[in-house]
């Protein structure tokens, strides 16, 4: 009953306060956390007094528990037996503790943690008992105990200043931080543990979080630790802090993670530098090496690093690189050890008086002035420098100018060029390994620009060896023509160009001449000009005519900038390679030529008899412009007659105009020797002497007729007979020039090509067999369907006559005529 004695408060179920001064129901107290219940039973076994919290609780409003069986009212009907046994041994003076299942209202059932206490026996006889939500209780024992693991095992700093601004509780990692004993901090302030300024910081911060709600999150503030073993004995920490709020929203306080950010402070510190060495290093990114001179490149280097990095400077190159040897230069006699010649190319200094400058004191023979030469002993720490390739910091020499010295070698793509030596005079700070690092990067950087001038040198003579390689080799063999050439570099020694020429055997005792210019001069040139040659011997093969061969070739031409990198000009732009070129192709049997050309000089012609001209051929626009198309003329050659093709650096120069130039070359022409080699030299002789500013390329071919009777030609109506009578004239020519042992291939093979022409083409058929390096055979029809060789099957009943002529002639193949097509295939002899 309410008031009597044992019976509980509605309230609580203990009249004290807790450890931190709250009582019952104060914020913060764990009664906040948990659903518990108390009610009483009186001696007759029926609930005596009923608490609101138990209302709450159960869900049974007093007026309705009050004089009930708290069994059938409150415990499910299957445990009623067990219940009401161990009711009546709690009113006998038995207390039990243990949980139980429970019943509401409403019909849900809960798990209940009850404490049965029996009250002594009297008018106020019975029992009193408490109960606590199991759930409840179990999820807080969970919350309480990973708290104490957070606390306790966490890496990291974590602390709790309660609603009066002092500390409640630290973890271990936190005390570690401020350097106390954990069990000291419990009740301090700020104001106890840091400076005043760092204290009243953290002070503000706090309030602001407990007043607001808001948390702060990385709050920066320092402390000194003695037996922290910094060089100021001060550490610097992060702290992240936050409020922690009651089951009722009301603050318990303001926690926070602190972690120890000093190393990062010092990481920042040193950010600062490395910015400033980043600022130097762009600038040597856009001062040095804006030319290809070794020395203008080694000032630029002392230019960067004088004053901003140190005080004084000079710069060591090897002799031998100087002087322009294009060999290795650290593998030649005194160059292993480090004791090679070197010369002094540059020198800068804002200290007056310091004789280290010049390398004394150091192990160096000493020079004079910048320019000299020198050599440094095997032992001097810059011939270790020059024979590892690495940097040096000798020490101090007897110069009372100079605190630190730091000798660098240059070095780029694995060659030693020389060295760097830099040093700081007193008053600066010596050179910390942040420095050597810095310097090595420096000089890296010049020493590419100096090895860049030195490969420069070096350009014109790879360039050369690419374009001769590009060349066709010895003396290019023709049916019906005897070829002589010449190919000679310009005088200038830096750049070379894109002069070229060729010769192409086609099918059909037919020969293409070719010859063109790239524009432009240097490896690019040299490399667009192989380019193109490739191109006209790919496109020969196709026996196109002239003029579509310059069609392809003048695409090719227009698209080789486009994959440059260096070629482009500007934004949207490519740069094109443009070229002229004359393409020829002779025919030996009826000694006819037909030419087409892409702005190229006119082709001379030198007849028996006659004074050279030059022919009246169509120039069309240089390859790589586009736009139009080109021209042919074909022109009977007798014979004897001398066709010259050649380049502009022949004909032109800067002191003669092209006119006179031709009109030299005609003369040499005319009143040359009656050999062709040896006229190619007059020619040259007298006119190089005026010239020789560009490259120059001749190609002269003489025209030799075929002998009477190395030809056969006839022609056969469209009929199956016309297979018997090709056979008979092939054997019977055959065996008029001894040439027995290739009657029974080529009567197999000449066969076959009429039987297809008669099956798959149309109109008259031709044939035609030419003796000359090889018999050479050729079947001509009006139909325009080119022949293909396929792979017979074993059932099929044709298809092999292309794979006996492919397996029995050293050659074959087709190609177009104005009316048809020619199948031809060669014998060797």
């Amino acid at each position: 009953m309410p008031g009597q004695p044992g019976a509980p408060d509605d309230e609580g179920v203990s009249p004290r306060g807790d450890a931190g001064g709250r009582g019952p129901g104060e914020p913060g107290s764990i009664y906040g956390y948990l659903r518990v219940a108390t009610f009483a039973i009186g001696p007759d076994g029926r609930i005596s007094h009923w608490s609101g919290r138990a209302a709450e609780f159960f869900g049974v409003p007093a007026g309705d528990a009050l004089g009930a069986d708290p069994i059938t009212t409150l415990v499910p009907r299957e445990h009623w037996q067990r219940g009401r046994a161990r009711l009546e041994r709690v009113l006998a003076g038995e207390e039990w503790t243990g949980t139980t299942p429970y019943r509401d209202t409403a019909g849900g059932e809960g798990l209940a943690e009850l404490y049965l206490m029996p009250v002594d026996s009297g008018p106020t006889a019975g029992a009193t008992c408490l109960a606590v939500d199991v759930g409840r209780l179990r999820t807080v024992e969970d919350g309480l105990a990973a708290s104490e693991a957070v606390f306790g095992q966490t890496p990291t700093g974590f602390f709790l200043f309660g609603p009066d601004l002092r500390l409640q509780r630290v973890n271990p990692a936190f005390a570690a931080c401020v350097g106390r004993d954990p069990e000291d901090l419990p009740g301090l302030a700020p104001a106890e543990l840091f400076a005043p300024g760092e204290a009243e910081r953290l002070q503000v911060a706090l309030r602001k979080v407990l007043a607001g709600g808001e948390p702060i999150l990385d709050l920066r503030f320092a402390g000194g630790v003695p037996a922290a073993g910094t060089r100021d004995g001060r550490r610097r920490w992060s702290a992240a802090l936050f409020r922690l709020n009651g089951p009722g929203g009301a603050p318990l306080g303001v926690a926070g993670q602190v972690q120890d950010v000093t190393s990062r402070h010092v990481a920042e510190r040193e950010a600062a530098g490395v910015r400033r060495s980043l600022a130097l290093l762009n600038e040597a990114s856009t001062h040095i090496g804006s030319t290809l001179d070794l020395e203008t490149t080694a000032k630029e280097l002392l230019d960067v690093i004088v004053p901003q990095f140190c005080d004084l400077a000079t710069v060591d190159l090897y002799t031998a690189l100087l002087s322009g040897d294009s060999g290795p230069l650290s593998g030649g006699p005194g160059l292993l050890d480090g004791s090679g010649e070197l010369r002094r190319v540059a020198v800068s200094s804002v200290v007056g008086g310091a004789s280290s400058v010049l390398g004394e004191g150091l192990g160096a023979v000493p020079v004079a002035e910048a320019g000299g030469t020198l050599c440094y002993p095997p032992r001097s720490p810059h011939a270790r420098a020059l024979r590892t390739g690495r940097s040096v910091v000798p020490q101090p020499g007897p110069d009372p100018l100079l605190r630190s010295t730091l000798v660098v070698p240059l070095v780029a793509r694995d060659q030693v060029l020389g060295l760097v030596q830099l040093s700081r005079a007193i008053g600066s700070e010596p050179f910390d390994a942040r420095d050597v690092a810095i310097a090595e990067e420096l000089v890296a950087r010049a020493a590419v620009c100096v090895d860049n001038a030195r490969l420069y040198r070096r350009e014109h003579e790879r360039a050369l060896i690419l374009q001769r390689s590009l060349l066709p080799p010895g003396n290019p063999a023709a049916t019906g023509l005897e070829i002589a050439r010449r190919y000679l570099p310009s005088n200038n020694n830096t750049e070379v160009g894109g002069d070229w020429f060729d010769v192409i055997p086609l099918p059909g005792s037919r020969t293409a001449l070719v010859i063109g210019d790239v524009m432009g001069r240097g490896l690019r040139a040299a490399v667009a000009m192989g380019q193109l040659r490739t191109a006209v011997r790919t496109l020969a093969m196709l026996d196109l005519d002239p003029a579509e061969v310059l069609g392809a070739l003048d695409e090719i031409a227009r698209g080789l900038g486009d994959d440059d990198p260096g070629g482009t000009s500007g934004e949207g732009s490519v740069e094109v390679y443009l070229a002229t070129c004359v393409y020829a192709v002779y025919d030996a049997v009826t000694q006819r030529c037909t030419f087409a050309s892409a702005g190229h000089l006119p082709p001379a012609l030198l007849s028996p008899g006659e004074p050279a001209r030059m022919l009246d051929v169509p120039p069309g626009l240089p390859l790589g412009v586009g736009g139009e198309p080109f021209e042919e003329v074909t022109i009977t050659l007798p014979d004897g007659a001398v066709l010259g093709l050649y380049t502009d650096g022949l004909v032109e120069s800067r002191k003669h105009q092209l006119d006179e130039g031709l009109r030299a070359f005609r003369a040499a022409l005319t009143h040359g020797s009656k050999h062709l080699e040896q006229l190619c030299d007059e020619v040259l002789d007298e006119l190089i002497p005026h010239h020789g500013e560009d490259d120059i390329a001749l190609l002269m071919a003489k025209v030799q007729a075929l002998p009477e009777g190395s030809v056969g030609d006839w022609k056969l109506p469209a009929e199956p007979t016309s297979v018997g009578r090709a056979r008979e004239r092939s054997c019977d020519w055959l065996i008029n020039r001894g040439l027995d042992e290739l009657v029974d291939t080529t009567e197999l093979l000449v066969s076959e090509l009429v039987t297809n022409a008669l099956r798959h083409g149309r109109g008259e058929i031709r044939l035609r067999l030419m003796r000359d390096r090889t018999v050479l055979c050729e079947v001509w029809d009006d139909g325009y369907a080119q022949p293909r060789q396929r792979r017979a099957q074993e059932t099929d009943e044709g298809g092999r006559g292309l794979q006996l002529v492919s397996l029995l002639a050293e050659r074959w193949g087709s190609r177009r005529t104005p009316n048809g097509k020619i199948v031809w295939f060669e014998l060797a002899l």
